[in-house]
């Protein structure tokens, strides 16, 4: 069985300082807390932005001056900026977290529209198209989030019909958003058992269901994201110090079941990549 990829993401879009004061919103949180999760063990950060203040926001300039800040703390990780930015925001917006330089080798594209909670994440096909144009023309590797099981399906046609970048894939399945599908093994299972041969996947439960999803994707031979965009708690009615407390429960739970942790050059392998 492969190493295990262990992605942090970090800050989001949505949790705030007043759920938990470690969330990061400065240049400086946000290199911090990146380099918390790096120490502890994660080879990936997926990467939103804050002002100062807080505020989500997609402008490459913010961006690049927070890859710059990670980049000196941790010269090897493996970032991967969002696309999805918050609810609300443009197509046009969203992917201007592609613009910075160098080009990112990774982003995130988000695979349909759903529920949110309360909201809806719009992703159209016309949407998904135009970000799949973006990443084939600026030589980015996709990772596919997959909020639903026909999400699955309908990136899988699209790649078919080279609408967006094919194989070999990266997938992360993001189980448990209210709305969405639920973070049980059997979905996760189905989902696995579906996507094309030589393909790699992370799975991602949200809220209570970091750990209890990470476990089996661990015993799956799959990977594991976890971090404060996901889950502010380290365990029931604990909030989490740093995005490196997350990281290195997962660290923990792999080590109890005999499997190793890959290294930011190891990640780059198994992902083929070219950096």
């Amino acid at each position: 069985m492969e190493k295990l990829i262990i992605t942090a993401a970090i800050c989001g879009a949505e949790v705030t300082k007043e759920q938990n004061p470690a969330v990061p919103y400065t240049v400086a949180e946000i290199a911090a807390e990146a380099k918390a999760a790096y120490d502890a063990g994660a080879a990936i950060v997926h990467l939103h932005v804050r002002y100062d203040d807080g505020k989500p926001t997609q402008n490459h300039a913010r961006f690049q001056e927070c890859e710059e800040a990670i980049y000196k703390l941790c010269p090897d990780v493996i970032l991967i900026p969002s696309t999805g930015g918050a609810v609300g925001m443009t197509p046009d917006e969203r992917l201007d977290s592609t613009n910075t330089n160098p080009i990112p080798e990774m982003a995130t594209l988000d695979c349909g529209t759903c529920n949110f909670g309360d909201e809806i994440f719009d992703n159209t096909m016309p949407m998904m198209r135009v970000f799949g144009k973006r990443m084939m023309e600026k030589g980015i590797k996709p990772e596919y989030e997959c909020f639903e099981m026909g999400h699955l399906d309908t990136i899988l046609t699209m790649a078919r019909k080279g609408e967006v970048p094919g194989a070999p894939m990266q997938f992360n399945f993001v189980l448990g958003v209210p709305g969405c599908t639920p973070a049980t093994v059997g979905n996760l299972q189905w989902l696995v058992n579906n996507i094309p041969a030589g393909s790699t996947w992370t799975a991602t439960g949200i809220g209570r269901n970091a750990f209890t999803l990470a476990a089996p994707a661990i015993a799956m031979g799959g990977n594991v994201r976890v971090g404060f965009e996901d889950n502010l708690y380290l365990e029931r009615g604990v909030l989490a110090k740093s995005n490196g407390e997350l990281v290195a429960k997962v660290v923990k739970i792999a080590k109890e079941m005999g499997r190793g942790i890959a290294t930011p050059a190891e990640a780059r392998a198994i992902l083929s990549l070219k950096k």
